[in-house]
């Protein structure tokens, strides 16, 4: 285990502050125009690489061949690696030798106090304990190293005037762990206090392996000195101050310590504040328990399977498709889901997934659209017309004789007011403005959206119009991240977010496709809960076949497809042939859905 831990913005980094330019960055490896080493030729160029994934760099180029990994880089080039780490790897500051002080003598002064305390006068002499000179008010604190080797003292005024400090440190010393001499490393448990007379309660209690931090809860300038130490063991019990329902020293450890972090239980400190006040108030007995029953740090990610509440999937809040079969095979459209459509371009991915949001305007689910192609005013026509249905759509020609549909004025006002309070658009017209999108940006807008206007269902058409197009950066790795916010989004905020997912270019023309041609990342559908093919079927039984690659809620999939069935005037998607007069609920005459055969059911079946 090192200190240090590899980054890939730091490779990123390095190659900007070292002027190397960026030949290539396929988020594996980060291949530059230059070698830092050799700077190569006109002819000898990008042959230095970084792996993304370990941090181990190369040259190619014959007579340079240069190996190593971002920790040589920062001793070659003086490249930052953190505070804890460059004064790990490549010290600067030269503290103060301690070698001409003698091992302090235990004075009575200091024994006295520490009696007071709790504190053996044998525990005391076995730490060197001391007082100031002539002033037995100071008690002064020696810490040595593994090696026996003094490197800091501190000292600690116990009759403080006005205006004195409580606490001080001989100047420019080497910050180290007290108590770190008294260690045995085959015991593989350490305990961690705040306070020197806190590890030496811990002592008093017969507890081994007690150091103390040399500066506070909040001074953790000894780590980079105490690595190779607290590497010995692989379990570290934090004692710290208890104060106001918090653990100092516990949340700054859980993130350095290479093993086990485990905290005194706030009951066991019995309402008190540390383990001093503890050993004064219950005696030994008490340190040694509260110890003995530290518990692990909590991670909210771990618990414990029969804690998980148990969840009915005919119980959980979903949405019916509007297509019958696909409610069969799935349920529906599932809260806290992220579904992926994909399929080649022009088939129709954008006009299936506006009708999934029209059927959760029908259920009563308010509903967000972001369309990175279409202007507004398209889109709206577009949705006027699946909205309306055959019966409420004229059709109009030009007059070089180019025929278009579009929605009755009859039926506008009608329309508007069954969706106008539960249909919400991202103003793709604002975004041209701006010149390109920003995936950010339009994160900070799916927020808004669910929270400031109640969106339940959100529609995201597309992934790539939704993404920057930066060759300077890794775009899988953007859209990797991107689409875990919206899973994150997903499960937060109850929702149910359906995303337009452009497939592989290899992909076009494939008889059959699965999870892996989905353009992008590939752990863009391993983060889906339902993937979605929407394609062209390969003979005319059908104008379109809709696919179920994934399902993560029931696992059933059907690789042979729904048909559907496609009416231009309306721009309706059915698994009825000839059948597209389904009403919404803004046209009261009529209610149903109306076939030759009868009625026919396209809510969930149970």
């Amino acid at each position: 285990m090192n200190i240090y831990k590899f980054d890939p913005e730091d490779a990123i980094r390095f190659v900007k502050e070292q002027h190397l330019g960026i030949h290539r960055n396929n988020g594996r490896e980060l291949i530059t125009k230059e070698c830092p080493y050799c700077r190569g030729t006109t002819r000898d160029r990008n042959t230095f690489a970084i792996n993304l994934e370990t941090g181990q760099f190369n040259c190619k180029r014959a007579t340079c061949g240069v190996k190593g990994n971002m920790i040589r880089l920062a001793k070659d080039f003086g490249f930052s690696l953190g505070r804890d780490a460059d004064e790990y790897y490549r010290p600067e500051r030269a503290y103060r030798s301690l070698r001409r002080y003698p091992v302090p003598e235990t004075k009575a002064g200091a024994v006295a106090y520490l009696v007071g305390r709790g504190i053996s006068p044998d525990v005391t002499e076995r730490y060197h304990i001391t007082t100031y000179k002539d002033d037995e008010t100071i008690i002064v604190f020696p810490f040595f190293d593994e090696g026996g080797e003094m490197q800091f003292i501190k000292y600690r005024n116990t009759a403080p005037k006005e205006g004195q400090s409580k606490e001080w440190c001989l100047s420019n010393c080497k910050p180290i762990l007290f108590g770190m001499e008294q260690c045995d490393p085959e015991v593989k448990t350490l305990v961690l206090t705040e306070g020197q007379i806190d590890s030496l309660s811990c002592t008093q209690a017969g507890i081994k392996n007690a150091v103390s931090v040399p500066t506070g809860a909040k001074g953790f300038t000894w780590v980079p000195y105490c690595w190779d130490f607290l590497e010995k063991y692989n379990t570290l019990i934090v004692f710290g101050d208890h104060e106001h329902g918090h653990i100092t020293l516990l949340d700054e450890m859980t993130q350095r310590f290479h093993g086990t972090v485990k905290h005194v239980h706030p009951d066991d400190y019995l309402g008190c504040k540390d383990a001093n006040e503890l050993l004064i108030k219950h005696g030994p007995g008490a340190v040694q328990n509260a110890v003995e029953n530290a518990v692990p740090v909590e991670n909210p990610k771990v618990k414990a399977l029969a804690s998980v509440r148990r969840e009915n999937l005919a119980d959980m809040e979903r949405i019916g498709t509007g297509i019958g079969q696909l409610d069969q095979m799935t349920g529906g459209f599932f809260m806290k889901n992220l579904v992926i459509l994909t399929g080649e371009r022009g088939k129709g991915k954008s006009t299936l997934a506006s009708q999934f949001g029209i059927f959760a305007i029908k259920a009563g689910y308010k509903t967000f659209f972001y369309s990175g192609e279409l202007p507004d005013t398209q889109f709206r026509d577009w949705f006027d017309r699946q909205v309306a249905g055959n019966r409420n759509i004229a059709k109009g020609q030009t007059e070089n004789g180019y025929q278009y549909y579009y929605a009755m004025d009859k039926s506008l006002e009608r329309m508007e007011q069954w969706y106008k309070d539960k249909a919400f658009l991202y103003s793709n017209d604002e975004l041209r403005r701006k010149g390109d999108a920003e995936d950010e940006a339009l994160l900070d807008t799916i927020k808004c959206a669910i929270v400031q206007y109640q969106c339940r269902v959100l529609i995201i058409d597309n992934l790539m119009t939704a993404m920057t197009d930066d060759l300077q950066s890794d775009l899988y790795r953007q859209q990797s991240v991107f689409v875990s916010e919206l899973v994150r989004m997903a499960a937060m905020y109850n929702v149910l977010i359906i995303l337009v997912v452009h497939p592989r270019k290899k992909s076009f023309g494939k008889d059959t496709l699965d999870n892996d041609d989905v353009a992008g990342s590939a752990n863009i559908t391993n983060l889906a809960h339902l993937v979605l093919h929407y394609t062209s079927p390969k003979d005319d039984g059908c104008d379109r076949i809709l696919r179920v690659l994934k399902n993560r809620n029931n696992g059933r999939v059907d690789y042979d497809g729904i048909p559907l069935w496609f009416q231009q005037s309306s721009k309706r998607i059915s698994e009825l042939n000839g059948v597209f007069d389904w009403t919404l609920g803004w046209e009261p005459e009529v209610s149903g859905l109306i076939t030759e055969d009868g009625d026919y059911d396209t809510e969930i079946p149970f």
